[in-house]
């Protein structure tokens, strides 16, 4: 069964920043590409950034580019999202996802 259990966000100051992470169970995490997407209060689902299976091929969507760092550790079948200078617009529940699925969730929050 695929699990996947991000962790990491919080409350930040805009500007500030957070890493978020994603830990891999049920499948082989290394053979395939991994997304972090989000969801903010009464919007649709948004996708945020790509990484290939070997880590490379990292894409962003034009809001986070230049702030945003997608990364993976395959051996430990983690995936990570490094958030700089946050925005409140960044404010959103974040899911790591394999094709259509998705962990819990971890929300952040920015705001002064």
């Amino acid at each position: 069964e695929v699990q996947l259990v991000e962790f990491g966000g919080g409350l930040v100051q805009p500007g500030g920043s957070l890493r978020l992470s994603c830990a891999a169970s049920g499948f082989p995490f290394k053979n395939y590409h991994m997304r972090w997407v989000r969801q903010a209060p009464g919007e649709e689902l948004e996708w945020v950034a790509g990484i290939g299976s070997d880590g490379g091929d990292a894409t962003y969507t034009d809001s986070v580019k230049g702030r945003f760092t997608i990364s993976r550790d395959n051996t430990k079948s983690a995936l990570y999202l490094q958030m700089n200078n946050l925005k409140p617009e960044d404010t959103a529940t974040y899911y790591c996802a394999l094709g259509p699925t998705r962990g819990q969730g971890t929300q952040v929050i920015v705001s002064s």
